[in-house]
């Protein structure tokens, strides 16, 4: 027979065990309930169209960056939240101006070509820049090449996706740094201009931009994205002789100006001071409607605390959305966001954002998690994601616009939200990334399950 002490250890398991087990029903229920009123009551993918179709493109600085940041606080006041307000910043304010010209001349031919500067680009001379083509595929391959291969001649990186990566958001990783560090690195040795290979896996005539950074010491070169379909066949040529390219481009930086973050909040009934964050930007490259780049996440974001709001969640913790202004040419919003939680000591449990598209949700990366953690979350959340599709918890992720948290408000657990990533490069900074792209099902289903990690972080924490 069991003793008086080994009895009550007995009572006490069989307690904790039915205590867990009343719980995961109870959070089951909840999420039941937030998918259901999603996808028969949701206003995310409505609001996007307006955001797309009503703005459209929201590059920082842009009047039109500032009519949806106007609107996005409206948007937030009319779903009756505790709070919303700006957070002033201050943003770069970089323009386009007149339409790109590329032009291939083998010999005598003259073959027009698809181009976009690349985001922060200084211009052409007025009359454009005419030069040899030197075809490289890595930034170690300018210091193999030197002054006297590359000076005088227009660079052209083309490195192209590694098709090998089952996650496309690695193989642009790996191609990515011939964009942002490709110019600044040939203007070293006394390039002229740069064009770059479009970072995308999909062959097709629509240039990709994107920023580039300069040494702000160095000289600055005029620097352009090429489509992939253009890549393949100046390189073609190259491979046979020696080519001339041709392109102009009007693109100017102007002062930085005055912009904002948008923010909304659902005040803790217990800890009003901690707080659990979804965001993602509100601005986005000025070639297309910036829909899945990032249109889906904002949208997502805040659709996300509508839910909460909608199925009588009361929060314990204060949990914000937030319109990050300026990821895509500077991460203003995200590093002022920061230093308003370090300025205020805010204590921030952690932060999740939306920037990988408005596809079809398959889980969240938790950045610097442990293998035992992972274990642990996986141990107790994987069972309740895995029906809707977003049981796929795993170390990493992150975003852009949260990063800055991470050095300066100690303890705040960064997440990304990961939706399936094949078709997002597809779309990413061309003028492709347009509502129509977008699928409704997709995109509601990730807003609930954004709110279902919010709800479990929020009732059982990290």
């Amino acid at each position: 027979m069991l003793n008086a002490v080994a009895m009550k250890k007995l009572i006490l398991l069989l307690l904790l065990i039915t205590s867990s087990i009343i719980s995961q029903a109870q959070d089951s229920l909840m999420l039941r309930r937030m998918y259901d009123e999603e996808l028969v009551n949701g206003q995310c993918y409505a609001n996007l169209h307006y955001l797309c179709k009503n703005i459209g493109p929201r590059l920082s600085g842009s009047p039109n960056a500032q009519k949806a940041i106007e609107w996005g606080k409206k948007l937030m006041e009319s779903y009756g939240f505790d709070h919303v307000y700006l957070q002033q910043v201050m943003v770069p304010h970089w323009v386009r101006g007149a339409k790109e010209q590329g032009v291939i001349l083998d010999g005598d031919e003259r073959i027009p070509v698809a181009i976009a500067a690349l985001g922060m680009s200084v211009a052409t001379p007025a009359d454009g820049i005419t030069a040899d083509v030197i075809e490289v595929h890595s930034l170690k391959q300018l210091d193999t090449l030197g002054v006297s291969a590359i000076k005088g001649k227009i660079v052209f990186f083309n490195r192209p996706f590694d098709p090998r990566f089952i996650e496309t958001l690695r193989a642009y990783g790996t191609a990515g740094d011939q964009r942002f560090a490709g110019p600044a690195a040939a203007a070293k040795y006394g390039a002229v201009a740069v064009i770059v290979r479009s970072l995308t896996e999909s062959i097709d005539n629509y240039p990709h931009t994107g920023t580039t950074d300069y040494d702000p010491n160095g000289i600055k070169i005029p620097a352009a994205a090429i489509s992939t379909i253009a890549a393949n066949r100046l390189s073609g040529l190259l491979a046979q002789h020696p080519v001339k390219f041709f392109f102009k481009q009007s693109c100017e930086t102007l002062p930085d100006t005055i912009s904002y973050n948008v923010v909304a909040e659902l005040t803790g009934s217990e800890n009003p001071n901690k707080f659990i964050t979804i965001g993602g930007h509100m601005d986005s490259w000025d070639l297309a409607e910036g829909a899945h780049d990032d249109g889906t996440g904002v949208m997502q974001s805040v659709e996300a605390l509508r839910i909460l709001k909608a199925v009588g969640y009361h929060p314990k913790n204060t949990i914000r959305a937030v319109f990050f202004i300026n990821e895509e040419n500077g991460d203003r919003g995200g590093e002022k966001y920061a230093e308003l939680a370090a300025k205020n000591k805010e204590i921030h449990i952690a932060a999740i954002e939306s920037d990988l598209g408005g596809f079809t949700p398959r889980g969240f990366g938790f950045v610097g998690a442990s293998p035992a953690m992972i274990q642990k979350i996986n141990m107790n959340w994987r069972d309740l994601l895995e029906p809707y599709g977003a049981g796929r918890l795993i170390a990493g992720g992150g975003g852009s616009d949260i990063d800055p948290l991470k050095d300066k408000v100690p303890g705040v657990m960064l997440i990304g939200y990961l939706p399936d990533s094949q078709r997002y490069f597809d779309v990413h900074h061309s003028a492709n990334d347009v509502f129509e792209n977008v699928n409704k099902r997709e995109l509601e289903l990730g807003s609930a399950a954004i709110a279902s990690l919010i709800y479990l972080i929020d009732e059982h924490g990290l």
